[in-house]
């Protein structure tokens, strides 16, 4: 069988490239409709999730790398020509779907890959490479579109796949010709074909029905961010204290299967009492209220607020009550950490910079997430590592 085409029937190379993204269209579609339904109240579910997830983004990646092969090689090569050129309107329609089909095995990977690269945490590519691209940056908006646009071209993509595969089989069955026979092993003896122009109607009207997905999708609300999970979180107590916080930041970050996750609560208060005159020892006190669900932690937000996890459900808001202690050039912080319903000494070490009447502070400490029971199912620190790291800074300006 030689490897290019001839005007009547495909090559060796061609076969090779249509069965190939054949078999990995019906199996990453499956895995991921079985990813997005599998459960995961439990850590050994979320596992399991996670896994499944991979094998359909690494899957999906692999898909786009054969199908430029694929397109790349039918821009060098002839292609056979329809052996029913005179019925017009059915050989326009089977162009459309080529083209839909062509371009959506580039669109759905590639808006799927963007939303990975787009994300934090979750489900890596199974392979070093590819966890982020170039110009695409961390960010919710992004992700969110990017989601939505491979839930368009999905389905857009399993429309065309649909109609090509009853068109094979109207070829085979009904005309009993040798259309679906030039794509399968062998050589069959095939009449000259008759002769064939080519038109821009048929990628005009794939265009169209592209452009008509997504308006559809704009409709139905695919592209539209979810409410933050900070519009849910318990009212706080006001703080007091002699300085009041005015800008500042509370995030985590811990290492899932090989990634840093990094994360932000949205919502906290802190109830500060300082003397800044103090050169050595307690020099006031610190009361830290921390809303759970206002954390943010990439795609694995909602899973982290599980019974397995932070509970918040049962156990929504945090507490930190620490002594502040001067200790040479700098300060520690140093109390206890009320989470999930458990309590654990923590000493967290900052530096402080007081201009007048506003003070800078920035610190961090390592919490095991052992010690307040969540993902006590994760056993594995390859899956999901047991240090977090906390980092605050924030800017105080003193009391009246």
């Amino acid at each position: 069988m030689p490897a290019g085409n001839t005007a009547n029937r495909y090559g060796w190379v061609a076969k090779s490239f249509h069965w190939s993204i054949a078999l990995g269209i019906f199996l990453a579609i499956p895995l991921g409709i079985v990813a997005n339904r599998w459960p995961y109240d439990t850590a050994a579910e979320l596992a399991d999730k996670a896994w499944l997830f991979s094998l359909h983004k690494t899957l999906g990646v692999t898909i786009l790398f054969v199908a430029l092969g694929r397109i790349g090689w039918a821009l060098i090569q002839p292609r056979p020509a329809p052996l029913h050129p005179e019925r017009r309107w059915e050989t326009r329609l089977a162009e459309i779907v080529h083209w839909l089909l062509y371009g959506s095995l580039v669109l759905v990977p590639l808006s799927g890959w963007v939303h990975h690269a787009a994300t934090t945490g979750f489900a890596p590519i199974l392979w070093p490479l590819g966890q982020s691209l170039p110009l695409v940056p961390k960010s919710v908006a992004l992700a969110e579109i990017a989601a939505g646009l491979h839930i368009v071209f999905e389905r857009v993509l399993v429309i065309s796949v649909l109609l090509h595969v009853a068109g094979a089989i109207k070829h085979a069955v009904l005309d009993r010709d040798k259309t679906l026979a030039r794509m399968l092993p062998g050589q069959p003896e095939l009449s000259a074909p008759a002769e064939h122009r080519r038109s821009f109607v048929p990628p005009l009207a794939a265009l169209g029905i592209w452009a008509a997905a997504l308006g559809i999708g704009n409709a139905l609300g695919v592209f539209h961010a979810s409410a933050p999970l900070a519009a849910q979180a318990p009212a706080l107590q006001a703080a007091a204290g002699d300085w009041r916080v005015t800008e500042g930041s509370l995030n985590i970050s811990v290492i899932q299967m090989g990634s840093d996750v990094t994360g932000s609560f949205a919502d906290w208060t802190a109830d500060i009492a300082f003397d800044e005159n103090v050169e050595k020892g307690p020099a006031g006190s610190v009361e830290v209220q921390i809303a759970i669900t206002s954390l943010s932690l990439g795609s694995v937000t909602s899973q982290a607020m599980g019974a397995d996890y932070f509970d918040a459900e049962t156990h929504p808001t945090a507490l930190f009550e620490a002594e502040i202690l001067r200790d040479g050039e700098g300060y520690i912080a140093d109390g206890t950490l009320r989470l999930r319903g458990m309590e654990q000494p923590v000493a967290l070490p900052f530096t402080l910079d007081i201009q007048g009447d506003t003070a800078r502070m920035s610190g961090g400490t390592t919490l095991d997430r052992r010690d307040f029971g969540i993902g006590s199912g994760m056993t594995d620190a390859a899956q999901l590592g047991f240090e977090v790291r906390v980092d605050v800074d924030l800017t105080a300006t003193r009391a009246e």
